[in-house]
């Protein structure tokens, strides 16, 4: 048996140095690696795409969400300060109705409250401001279980490819390495595929948590100056 372990990490040894070689061939990268996808299987390697179209498509969708969400904030606050000092309340919710992205929103709930006191617009601007906190996030575990699945099909793939090796070489009654090479091989590059998604969507996946971090941290800097204001106006 050990015989048979030391053999196989040879023949691995000598799969990937020929996919090495080959990656270094006249080749380019994008046909090298169209060719190793087909030579994976359409069965697991069908999945691992599928995981990579969805994951891409939900990654897109949020980061023009979030693009769009974004907000100057102390170019809107300036505005809703002089609108509350010129026009009053009314005003300023005006100014926040032409605005877009869940900063002004939030300010247009606190402004909408704040005839009800400065209690009452705070708590509003909290309420609201988790709603806006979930819309903002919305989605964004779908990436993140792509990233999770991806390799795990990889891996699904590869245990599946070694066994079918093993079976090969029971049936054989001895260990030919040109009878389980091709197993062998789809089960490495299944693995391969399935990382490459896993870190492809890991990249857009941080991105967009980075961005959600940002607009987050603007929300609440805004909440407070907001209620600044109103205190002030009030007085």
């Amino acid at each position: 048996m050990k015989r048979v372990f030391s053999s196989l990490v040879l023949l691995v040894m000598m799969v990937l140095n020929v996919a090495t070689v080959s990656a270094q061939e006249t080749k380019g990268f994008h046909q090298v690696l169209k060719e190793r996808f087909i030579e994976g299987g359409a069965g697991f390697m069908g999945i691992v795409l599928l995981c990579l179209i969805l994951g891409l498509a939900v990654a897109i969708e949020r980061i023009i969400f979030l693009n769009m969400a974004t907000t100057n904030t102390k170019k809107l606050t300036k505005e809703v300060e002089d609108a509350l000092a010129s026009g009053g309340v009314e005003a300023a919710k005006e100014v926040c109705r032409n605005t877009k992205g869940p900063v002004a929103s939030i300010f247009y709930q606190g402004l909408d409250r704040a005839s009800e006191g400065v209690d009452s617009a705070e708590k509003a601007v909290v309420a609201y401001g988790g709603v806006q906190m979930g819309q903002l996030e919305k989605n964004v575990s779908w990436v993140s279980l792509f990233i999770a699945i991806a390799p795990m099909l990889g891996f699904m793939g590869t245990v599946i490819g070694m066994i079918q090796a093993f079976d090969k070489i029971s049936a054989a009654g001895g260990l030919d390495a040109s009878l389980i090479a091709g197993d062998i091989k789809v089960a490495l590059l299944t693995t391969v595929f399935g990382l490459i998604v896993a870190i492809i969507l890991q990249v857009f996946y941080n991105y967009i948590i980075a961005k959600i971090d940002s607009i987050v941290n603007d929300m609440e800097d805004a909440s407070i100056s907001l209620i600044d204001l109103l205190v002030g106006h009030k007085k």
